[in-house]
């Protein structure tokens, strides 16, 4: 038949439904697919345009949790409102910092300006020693390839890279953890307006293991901070390390971040006792091995027993990921979001095998 003679018959007409068609079943059901997947694409993008300031909400949360651990401490004691007890541990915590500065302030100022000209001159001796014996090619400047090293690890924030920025970004993880401590229970409620009524049981069952599971964690690494600081801090002393205190506050600092806390820890301490001499040298890496035993023998199960046990294997590779991800920042957080990531896969692990063991009860 030719085409002349089609055009004089019936028309041919496409069968199925159009995109047009929305009142399809197919249709929607092919909508509602490809809006699930534009959804999580958009997601995805807006979590990796907004990453600083969702570590900086994060960083709060950190901080409240600090200060709710704190309150209901001081609930066991005396009972009296939540917000009293806000105001008591706010005020021990500006109290304790004001009175370090007051009374240790110029001394840990001269030591920070020492401790950064010894890391300086330890780290030129290092790299000339390494280019004298032909592991360092070349005859570049070792004084100042030294002092560009250093000059990097000095930084707070690796988005801001400045002072202003990092003093910003303190502000606001201090101002948000205040806000979410004063009125917990205002957020969480906000948190469980947005999940389907029929699912707000499990989630707020799920956000209260979430904190309680913060609380410990940080309660655990605030004590390992305070031995590990004053035994840092005694030790050198002793042995008559130079800016011994200030290695112990930076010590205390650092272990708030497992493992890669601790190394660097090692090198401050064996780069100043070698300034020192011979003697104070191995003095100071004698400390370091007598503290990390102890705190990774003694300190860290007693208290692991108590707060949050975390696999090391999976602590380091969260931080190694973290910091590669989002810098220092990410490296300070890395710890909590990997426990509150343990929690929830804990509990849609124990919410599946409710389920299996329901249909299984229902079967028989």
């Amino acid at each position: 038949m030719s085409q002349a003679d089609a055009g004089d018959g019936e028309a041919d007409v496409v069968q199925g439904a159009g995109p047009s068609e929305l009142r399809d079943p197919f249709i929607r059901q092919e909508l509602k697919r490809a809006g699930v997947w534009l959804g999580l694409a958009s997601a995805i993008a807006l979590v990796v345009l907004l990453v600083q300031p969702l570590l900086i909400i994060f960083g709060g949360l950190v901080f409240a949790a600090m200060l709710d651990g704190g309150v209901r401490l001081i609930g066991k004691v005396l009972p009296i409102g939540r917000s009293w007890r806000l105001m008591i541990v706010v005020l021990l915590a500006i109290s304790f910092i004001a009175g370090t500065v007051y009374l240790a302030g110029v001394q840990i100022t001269a030591q920070f300006a020492q401790l950064q000209v010894t890391l300086v001159n330890q780290a030129t001796r290092l790299i000339g020693w390494a280019s004298a014996h032909g592991i360092m090619p070349g005859s570049a400047d070792i004084k100042d390839m030294a002092q560009q090293a250093l000059g990097s690890f000095g930084k707070v924030t690796a988005f801001l890279g400045s002072a202003v920025g990092a003093v910003a970004s303190v502000l606001m993880v201090l101002v948000i953890g205040l806000f979410v401590a004063i009125e917990p229970r205002l957020y969480d409620r906000g948190l469980q307006w947005l999940v389907p009524q029929d699912m707000r049981g499990e989630f707020a069952i799920t956000i209260d293991r979430m904190a309680h599971t913060m609380r410990r964690l940080l309660a655990g690494r605030l004590i390992g901070m305070l031995v590990e600081g004053i035994l840092i801090w005694g030790m050198l002393w002793v042995g008559g390390v130079p800016m011994a205190l200030l290695l112990g506050i930076l010590a205390g600092m650092l272990a708030f971040i497992p493992n890669i806390g601790a190394i660097v820890t090692g090198v401050l301490m064996v780069a100043v006792g070698f300034s020192a001499g011979l003697n104070t040298g191995y003095w100071a890496i004698a400390t370091y091995f007598v503290v990390q035993n102890f705190d990774g023998y003694v300190v860290i199960p007693m208290v692991a027993k108590r707060t949050v046990d975390m696999p090391p294997a999976l602590t380091l590779s969260s931080q190694i990921l973290a910091s590669t991800l989002f810098g220092v920042f990410g490296l300070a957080l890395a710890d909590p979001m990997v426990a509150m990531i343990k929690v929830a896969l804990e509990r849609e692990s124990e919410l599946a095998e409710r389920a299996e063991g329901g249909a299984g009860a229902a079967a028989a």
